[in-house]
This record gives C-alpha cells, sequence and structure tokens, in this order.
C-alpha cells in the first residue's frame, strides 16, 4: 500500500507555476461532478457523461503535492458514489479500470468505495475479487459488506455477517444499530445496543435518531435521558434528534429543558440546532421567538430558509411567505412543496399550478406531497387535461403507485366526471389504505353511481369513521334518505363510534323525509356519547326538528347553543317561517341584527318568504333594499321572485308583473309561476293568459303553468280552455305532478303517491279509505245542517 501510494505521487509531480492553472481546474471540475451526480440524463449518455468526469479528474495527474492526491482522491470517491446510487454500472467500471491506471485502487478508502459500488450492483464475482486482494479479514470490508446488505433490506444477511466478524470496532456496532433502525428492526437495534461495548455519543445518538425515525419519539426521550445519566454530552446530531422527537410528541416542556442544555453546551449558534429550533418553538406557537432565531443566525442554509418559511405559512400569511420564498437564495424540494400546499389549500389553485410549472422547469424533481397538493389543486379547477398532464409527470417520476398519489389521482378524475379513469388510478395504486378505498367510494357517490360505491364499500378491508360517513353523505346527496338509517345503524353494530359529521349526514336524511321518531333517536345516541351541542351539530338538530314539524324542540336546541354562527341563525328563522310563524321569524331575524352576525343571502331569503307569509309588503320591500344598501349584498334571482310572490299574495298583481318586467336580468320560471299562482288565487284571467304564455316561451318542462292557468279557466267555467290546455299537456308528454304523503309506522316510512298503481297496499286498504271518506263526508253534512 506504501508503495502505492509513492507511485501515485510520483504520477502528480508538476513545477510550482503549474498551481493556478491546477486550482483552476480543481473548482470546474468540482462543478461539473456535482452536475454529474444529480443529472437526470438519459441511459444512452451517461456513459458518455462518465467518461467526461474520468477526463476530467486526470486534470489532477499533474500537480505535485500531497493535497493535490488528497483532492484527486476525494473526487474518486464522490464520482463512485455517484456510479452507484444512479445504477451506472458501466460507467463505475470504466471508472474503476481508470483508478487502476492510475494506481489508486489499491488505497483503502478508495477501495472500499468500489467494493461497495459492486456489492450494490450485485456483482459477486467482482465482489470476491476485492476481497481476495484485500488478503484475509478486513475490518473495513466486512463494514462494507454488512452495510451493503443492510443498504439492501437484507438484514439477516447483516446480521451473520456481523456475528462472524472476528472483531469489531465502534463503527461496525453504530452502523448495524443505525441500518436495522433504518429497516424498522427496533427490537433488534436496541438489543445489538446494549450489547455494545463501545456506546458513546455516537452511537447513543444512533439510537435516538431510529426511534425518531420510527415515530418512537416517547422512547427517544428516554435514550436521552439515560445518556445524559451516563455523563455523556449530546452534540449537535443528538440536539437535532431530540428537538425532532419533542415535536413529534408535542413535549415542549421537555423542549424547553432541551433549549436550555443546548445553551450550557454553547450550540446556540449550530446550524442544524437553529433549524430545528425554529420548527420546535412554531409547534410551540412561539413564531415571533422562531424569527428571532432566524434573523440571529450567522449562517443559513436551505433548510434555515424553509423552515422560517414554514413560520409564515403556519402563521397563514402568505404576502409574507412569498416574499421570503422568493427572496431564498437556494430552493429544494420541501421548500416548493410548502408554498404549493399552502396556494392549494387556501384555494388560490392557479398559483399553486403556476408554481408547479416553474418547478419542474428549475429541474426539481417534486415530491409525494407536491404531487398530492397540485391534483388537488386541478380537482378544484375541474381542470381534467392540467390534471392528466400531471398524472403523466408522476407516471415518469415512478409515483403514480404511491398510495398518497394515487389518491388524489383519484379524487381529482373523480371530481372532474371521470370516474372510470380515478377507478383505474385506484386499481394502479400497489399498496392500497383505507384513504384511496375511502376516496374511490366518495368519487362513486360524487357521480351519482350508488351501487358502485355500496359495492366497493362492502369490500373495504378496514372501514373507519370516514369510510361510513363518506357511504352516508353520498346516499343523503343522491336522495336515498330512506336508506341512510340502515346504514347508520350498521355502523352501530359494527362498533365504530360516530362523529358530529356523521349524525349531522343522518339528522339531514331525517329531516328531508320528515321523520321526527328517527330524528329523536338519534338525538338521543347524540346525548349518549356526549357530544356537545356544537355550531355544526346544533344546527343540524335545530333543521330536523323544524322540517319535522317539531318547532318547540327546535327552538329549545337553538337557545341551548352557547355559540351561534350565520347558518344556525338562518336554520331558526327559516324554521320559523316554514312552521307558519312567520313573525316569529321576523322577530328573531330583528334579534339577530343586533348581535354581531352578518345576515347573508340564505338569511334574507328566509326573511322575505316569512314576509310573504305574513302580508308585510313595505316590510319586505324595506329588507330587500337593504341587501345592497346596507349590507352589500346584490340579490339574486331567488329574492325577486321571493318578491313577486309578496306582491301576488297581496293581490297586487299589475306591481307583480311590472317588478318582473324590471329585474336587471332574465326572471326564473318561478317568478312568473309565482305570480300565475296569485292570479289563479285571485281569479286574473287577463294577466294569467299573459303570465302563461311567458312560461311557455321559456320552454321550461314543467306542468305547473299549465295547471295553475287550467284551474282559472275551470273556476271560471270555461270548459273549452280547460280542455285544450289538458291537451296541451298531452302533445308535450307532460304530466301534473302527482301528490305524495309518507307515514312512519314502527320505525318504517312508507310514501303514498296519488293515483299510484304501483304501491302494493294490503287487501281491504282501499276499502278502510273508501269508509273513511264517507265519514269524512257525514260528518261535513251535519256540520252544514
Amino acid at each position: 500500500m506504501k508503495r502505492a501510494k509513492i507511485t501515485v505521487l510520483n504520477r502528480f509531480s508538476i513545477s510550482t507555476n503549474q498551481n493556478k492553472a491546477w486550482q483552476r481546474s480543481a473548482t470546474a471540475t468540482h462543478q461539473f461532478l456535482h452536475c454529474f451526480s444529480s443529472t437526470t440524463s438519459t441511459v444512452s449518455n451517461r456513459i458518455d457523461n462518465v467518461k467526461r468526469a474520468v477526463r476530467s479528474l486526470c486534470v489532477f495527474s499533474s500537480a505535485d503535492s500531497a493535497k493535490a492526491l488528497k483532492c484527486y482522491k476525494e473526487n474518486c470517491v464522490f464520482l463512485l458514489r455517484a456510479c452507484s446510487s444512479q445504477g451506472w454500472i458501466h460507467g463505475g467500471r470504466n471508472l474503476h479500470g481508470h483508478l487502476i491506471k492510475m494506481g489508486v485502487s489499491s488505497d483503502r478508502s478508495v477501495a472500499a468505495k468500489i467494493l461497495l459500488m459492486y456489492l450494490n450492483f450485485e456483482k459477486y464475482v467482482e465482489v470476491d475479487v476485492m476481497i481476495s486482494a484485500f488478503g484475509g479479514f478486513d475490518l473495513v470490508v466486512w463494514n462494507c459488506m454488512i452495510s451493503a446488505s443492510l443498504e439492501k433490506g437484507r438484514v439477516e444477511k447483516a446480521c451473520r455477517l456481523f456475528d462472524e466478524m472476528p472483531e469489531r470496532n465502534e463503527f461496525s456496532w453504530t452502523a448495524l444499530v443505525a441500518g436495522l433502525m433504518r429497516c424498522g428492526r427496533v427490537d433488534d437495534a436496541a438489543e445489538y445496543f446494549g450489547r455494545n461495548p463501545f456506546r458513546d455519543v455516537v452511537s447513543w445518538t444512533a439510537m435516538i435518531h431510529g426511534y425518531v425515525q420510527n415515530g418512537m419519539y416517547c422512547l427517544a426521550l428516554k435514550v436521552f435521558c439515560r445518556m445524559l445519566n451516563r455523563g455523556i454530552l449530546p452534540n449537535e446530531v443528538t440536539f437535532t434528534c431530540i428537538v425532532k422527537g419533542c415535536v413529534g410528541l408535542c413535549d415542549f416542556g421537555f423542549g424547553k429543558s432541551v433549549v436550555g442544555l443546548i445553551l450550557k453546551c454553547g450550540l446556540e449558534n449550530n446550524l442544524s440546532v437553529c433549524n430545528c429550533l425554529i420548527t420546535l418553538h412554531l409547534r410551540m406557537g412561539e413564531t415571533d421567538l422562531a424569527k428571532r432565531i432566524f434573523d440571529g443566525m450567522k449562517e443559513r442554509d436551505v433548510v434555515s430558509w424553509t423552515s422560517i418559511l414554514d413560520v409564515y405559512v403556519e402563521m397563514g400569511k402568505l404576502i409574507e411567505a412569498r416574499r421570503i420564498f422568493d427572496d431564498m437564495p437556494e430552493r429544494n424540494e420541501i421548500s416548493w412543496s410548502t408554498m404549493i400546499a399552502r396556494y392549494s389549500q387556501v384555494g388560490d389553485a392557479e398559483e399553486a399550478l403556476a408554481l408547479f410549472k416553474h418547478m419542474l422547469h428549475d429541474g426539481i424533481r417534486p415530491t409525494v406531497s407536491c404531487f398530492s397538493s397540485i391534483l388537488s389543486a386541478s380537482a378544484t379547477l375541474a381542470a381534467l387535461e392540467l390534471g392528466m398532464c400531471i398524472h403523466s409527470n408522476a407516471i415518469k417520476f415512478g409515483l403514480e403507485t404511491d398510495v398518497s398519489v394515487g389518491s388524489t389521482l383519484i379524487d381529482m378524475y373523480c371530481k372532474c366526471g371521470k370516474t372510470e379513469d380515478g377507478r383505474r388510478a385506484f386499481d394502479s395504486i400497489l399498496v392500497k389504505n383505507v384513504v384511496s378505498w375511502n376516496s374511490m367510494v366518495f368519487g362513486y357517490n360524487l357521480n351519482g353511481l350508488i351501487d358502485e360505491a355500496r359495492e366497493l364499500f362492502e369490500k373495504i378491508p378496514s372501514r373507519n369513521t370516514i369510510s361510513w360517513n363518506t357511504m352516508i353523505a353520498g346516499l343523503v346527496q343522491s336522495e336515498y334518505c330512506d336508506k341512510v338509517v340502515d346504514i347508520f345503524n350498521e355502523m352501530l353494530l359494527s362498533g365504530e363510534i360516530p362523529n358530529a359529521s356523521t349524525f349531522s349526514s343522518v339528522l339531514r336524511a331525517c329531516a328531508t323525509i320528515a321523520s321526527l321518531e328517527k330524528g329523536k333517536n338519534i338525538h338521543g345516541k347524540i346525548i349518549k356519547l356526549g357530544i356537545s351541542y356544537e355550531v355544526f351539530m346544533g344546527t343540524a338538530l335545530i333543521d330536523m326538528y323544524a322540517k319535522s314539524g317539531d318547532i318547540e324542540s327546535s327552538r329549545s336546541v337553538f337557545d341551548r347553543m352557547h355559540e351561534k354562527n350565520e347558518i344556525t341563525w338562518t336554520a331558526m328563522i327559516q324554521g320559523l317561517a316554514d312552521n307558519g310563524l312567520a313573525m316569529e321569524s321576523l322577530i328573531l331575524f330583528e334579534e339577530m341584527q343586533r348581535s354581531d352576525v352578518v345576515p347573508t343571502e340564505l338569511m334574507f331569503l328566509a326573511v322575505l318568504f316569512a314576509c310573504s307569509h305574513c302580508g308585510l309588503v313595505d316590510k319586505g320591500f324595506r329588507q330587500f333594499e337593504s341587501m345592497e344598501k346596507i349590507y352589500g349584498i346584490m340579490p339574486r334571482g331567488r329574492h325577486y321572485t321571493c318578491m313577486v310572490d309578496l306582491l301576488a299574495r297581496s293581490g297586487r298583481l299589475r306591481e307583480a308583473e311590472i317588478f318582473i318586467e324590471a329585474m336587471p336580468f332574465q326572471p326564473e320560471a318561478n317568478a312568473w309561476a309565482a305570480l300565475l299562482s296569485g292570479c289563479s288565487t285571485y281569479k286574473n284571467e287577463e294577466i294569467a293568459e299573459r303570465i302563461a304564455k311567458k312560461l311557455w316561451e321559456l320552454g321550461e318542462e314543467n306542468s305547473a303553468g299549465y295547471v295553475l292557468l287550467s284551474n282559472i279557466y275551470a273556476s271560471a267555467g270555461r270548459w273549452k280552455d280547460v280542455a285544450k290546455i289538458r291537451k296541451s299537456l298531452r302533445d308535450k308528454g307532460l304530466k301534473k305532478m302527482e301528490g305524495c304523503s309518507w307515514i312512519e309506522v314502527r320505525n318504517e316510512v312508507r310514501s303514498f303517491h296519488c293515483e299510484d298503481g304501483q304501491q302494493l297496499l294490503p287487501s281491504g286498504m282501499y276499502g278502510i279509505l273508501e269508509v273513511l271518506m264517507s265519514q269524512i263526508a257525514d260528518v261535513q253534512c251535519l256540520q252544514t245542517s
């Protein structure tokens, strides 16, 4: 080995006046090698890159100094690692040949990296040749073989090699423990750590880092305390790991103690320690202190900038965060992902997509979380073509089978209406988790494919609360409300505990079918599970009771709520109006105006509805005008329709007609229908005929206008006109909407439709109905007489 070193030094002999040229060449070579190690070029030109790098290394062969030899070897090792990590076996062999030619291959540090490269490529013939060249047992070789086995995940082989070693040093023990931790073999790592005779700060730090790496933060803190009790002082790596453990465990009391110890050890200015402290103080909510740490740092790296960027992102100061992002001297994939994710979360999908394109242009490889965020932005915009382009990038980087990326792909395709493509993305996920299953069930529900959603739901290996909530919400959205309670009961039998979201959906279903008994049962379960009347839950209960006709219980829930938002007030105001208590509804609205709650569009809709049913025309107009003048809310079509209904119910039909014609946009069909209904009530044939023509001109496939006009003609005795209207109905294939009623018997809701021959009624039921009708007729005769 000594002779080899002398040979290499002889090759590196030049005169002193060439040192400047060597320095320039060395700098250029370092820059080239850095580009070489991170290149993403195609396989066809990778070998050319290797050859060019080898030629660049020859620059050092003209320098006469030990410094030149050291720099040359460092670059050899650098390039060997690049070949190994990038899978460039042919280039690695070429480089090995060059090193043999230059007489450097026998150097122990270089030879170890060559050995690791061949082990990584599983070229065992070359490995055996190199091992025999070392001549018997060599500690470095064995350590390399163990490390290579752990890198490949061959834990048993690594342990066997370690146990067969004639001698071991501190590196052997620490490398094995760290490798076992990386492979998730925590118990095995703890066993070998306990047998380690060289337990210094490095080995203790390896254990702490391993526990943090595997999410076992509590054990990491315990090992740290044991290390301190043994009198071993932590180093900067130890502090970095333990601070991460405090953040993961949210043990900020312990974190403050660690900060004190960092100050005692004089490491408060260490770069990696400061970076972790910024994150720690951010999670503690001490954003000002986190900023002071950053401002006081003498040296910063990309992690420092990303940490302070995270501070502003967590504070919700997106403008400041973007300013810091733009000022960063260097950005990594985490800083890009942080900004993209934040823009996606706040709903600025366009800016998120623009940043993603800029990121790709700068040659930054997106992370899994970055792809998830940008696909969510595409789903928000329903931008199918853009989402497909992002999908192709995910395939390019080999991330399309990742469960996080796959789940967001499912969401994107389903929100764009491409359920089949979403299912293909679901099937391509290699290892599915409950999130991916839930995403596909949600996608089916979103597109109205309830049967497919239920079929997939039954196949979920392990359901969670979100799985059940997704299925229940899908049934409610598709108006299969009668099936919701059955699914809810299945959920309870499975042992899954419902949450506020579950109860909200079930209560909405009960409100839709006006099933008061079922709603009360659900309310009882809410009380039994101890779920408080927070805004979300209380509003759902108010709506359910109001729509089921139990306005007293609805008001009771409203009065007991400690916190109310605009949706809660709207539900109560609308509930009172719907149940004929229009004056109480308006009084409650005035009470709300005296509070800090600002009225919304829906709230004004409920108020105008109440004014209409009370005949308060002047008050209705005052509220309508206050929308824009006082609250800056532009009235929409529904508000105008309420005003038309208000005038029509009060018999002011001509004013209502003028009001419609003066609307700033095309009136909706319901506005004309409301006026036509008023014409029917007040038997105004002249206006009714004009309004009916307007309805027909809109081409609405709705029988309401025809039926109302037919009733007006019938009340006036114009039977020929009635016959014409009915003929028009038949010719257009329109039918009068069936009357429907339902009754709940023994926890089962039965619906009845007018003239519904499909209803399988028990024998004799129609006979009972005839008897009841005759009895009602007898009572009416007695009352008139």
